[in-house]
């Protein structure tokens, strides 16, 4: 199974360790799935990380401990189609590496735009709860 998780919730498993997010990050380490990310979401990764109100929450480098791990084990697209579906326009490069990736899930905690999408071109966007509940069911 192949996912893209969105930057916000690679954010929470560095804030939050033992959380859901942290969680989904170790199934990921198990190989319990593959993530798909893009050298955009890398891009983005680092510059939320390096945010005053993130940063000081972690240790920098576990967010370059991240970066590497995901250029080493994840699935990194290059380039992206340009789409235009979300409302926040920074949420687009997120759906789009989502399609070229041709993931089964999009994981996110963006209520205000993502979550509102609920699924688009048959990809579900869930939240890690909902993700995690549906992959213990999967997993049985």
């Amino acid at each position: 199974m192949r996912v893209v998780i969105d930057t916000n919730i690679l954010i929470s498993a560095l804030i939050s360790p033992g959380g859901l997010s942290d969680l989904l990050y170790q199934l990921w380490r198990a190989k319990k799935f593959d993530i798909v990310t893009s050298e955009w979401q890398l891009a983005e990764f680092r510059r939320v990380s390096r945010n005053p109100g993130v940063k000081d929450y972690f240790k920098p480098y576990t967010a370059g401990r991240l970066v590497g791990l995901l250029r080493k084990n994840a699935i990194v697209l290059d380039e992206l189609p340009e789409v235009d579906y979300s409302p926040d326009k920074d949420d687009n490069p997120i759906l789009a590496t989502a399609f070229e990736g041709d993931v089964q899930y999009l994981i996110t905690g963006d209520k205000n735009d993502l979550l509102e999408l609920e699924r688009v071109n048959g990809i579900p966007i869930v939240t890690v709860r909902q993700f995690i509940s549906q992959f213990v069911q999967l997993d049985n």
